[in-house]
């Protein structure tokens, strides 16, 4: 299934300029089952869309969105990391801007490591309600809360939405370099302004949906009270897609509810959007 349901003039690879991979990988969820199943459910949500971008006045399909078909992912969390690495290093190597479908976070570990190798310069920013800074246990393995930890090893990073974390995560915190969802709601996205000012000029994003508050996105593994909202999410974005080059990123997270069908919806739009954002510029 293409995203958008796109014909083939607009999602043919070679003249595509966004490569979306789909990775439903669910295998280290300790609560709530289901986010293999997410990927599947954007794609066909994406099939409602409305091409034309309102808030961007362009219509970014026309930049070619080739789908790839979903990468079956190993039970074994480092296997399955390498594997998402292998998968997504030729699509940034071709140029592509690269969008990662999940499945859980540890997916995101892969897709930055790929974008490493072609951006050696890269930041990444995280949108999450969790700080997912605990450390990796060599003998357990690795799991969704050690995201972070993985990833500040590898390169710089800005945390944004977080509004939970253990008291071992509270004492590995970059207070300059999160931002706190509380902060955004008392003083909107200038609470951001300074952490995305320590960026480099070549970003990856990765956006767990729950840093969205569960009102407009119950369909997610931890819900969290008190998170930011659509508007408040896409402001940022836009934050960084007008002044930083964005060559990649993933949202993840999705647990598709029958009951909430409008959130893989709005997973569908938030993808179009950024994209519309980023190509817009």
């Amino acid at each position: 299934m293409n995203f958008a349901a796109l014909p083939k003039k607009y999602s043919e690879y070679k003249s595509s300029k966004i490569a979306v991979l789909p990775i439903p990988y669910d295998g280290t969820a300790t609560l709530l089952k289901g986010s293999d199943l997410g990927p599947q459910a954007i794609l066909k949500a994406s099939s409602r869309l409305t091409l034309f971008d309102l808030e961007t006045n362009s219509e970014v399909y026309r930049q070619g969105v080739t789908t790839l078909p979903p990468l079956l992912s190993r039970d074994n969390p480092l296997d399955m990391i390498d594997e998402v690495r292998q998968q997504a290093a030729p699509l940034f190597r071709d140029g592509k801007l690269v969008v990662g479908l999940g499945g859980k976070h540890l997916v995101s570990i892969g897709l930055i490591q790929a974008a490493l190798e072609r951006h050696s310069e890269l930041s990444v920013v995280h949108f999450d309600a969790h700080a997912d800074l605990r450390p990796i246990d060599a003998e357990a393995g690795y799991g969704n809360s050690c995201v972070m930890t993985r990833v500040k090893e590898m390169c710089d990073s800005v945390q944004i939405g977080i509004r939970s974390m253990d008291r071992e995560e509270r004492g590995k915190v970059d207070l300059d370099r999160m931002v706190f969802a509380r902060d955004l709601q008392q003083h909107g996205v200038n609470a951001a302004g300074d952490a995305l000012d320590m960026l480099t000029d070549t970003v990856y994003i990765t956006i767990d949906l729950d840093v969205l508050d569960p009102s407009c996105m119950p369909s997610v593994e931890r819900p969290e009270p008190g998170g930011i909202d659509w508007y408040m999410l896409t402001k940022l974005i836009r934050q960084v897609a007008s002044e930083k080059r964005i060559v990649g990123f993933d949202v993840i997270g999705l647990v598709p509810q029958p009951y909430a069908p409008a959130a893989d919806f709005l997973v569908a739009k938030l993808i179009y959007r950024l994209l519309s954002m980023i190509f817009s510029r």
